[in-house]
């Protein structure tokens, strides 16, 4: 989760602030046959550049492997109840609070 130098537009809440790149099929999976068959090394490479608390939020909302199979795209993120909920509330949150 490396952030970014430059602050920017979270791909989710929007906020203007440091951003890190989330993958939207996580890194962990990667190696296992199933994801390296179905998908490309682009696709498993795709990600958003998003803020740290919508970051942190959706690993804790969501393992590895339902993130991968179910909210694997940024429509799919946004349409999960439990994630937008989460995105409208960090949206509320002042910058550096």
């Amino acid at each position: 989760m490396a952030k970014s130098r430059s602050d920017a537009c979270c791909e989710l809440c929007a906020r203007h602030t440091a951003l890190t790149f989330h993958h939207l099929i996580p890194r962990k999976l990667h190696r296992r046959p199933r994801f390296q068959k179905d998908f490309s090394a682009e696709q498993l490479n795709a990600g958003l550049r998003i803020c740290y608390a919508c970051h942190r939020g959706i690993h804790r909302l969501y393992d590895e492997m339902t993130l991968a199979q179910r909210l694997n795209s940024r429509a799919a993120l946004l349409a999960d109840p439990a994630v937008a909920k989460h995105v409208a509330w960090v949206a509320r949150q002042q910058v550096g609070a």
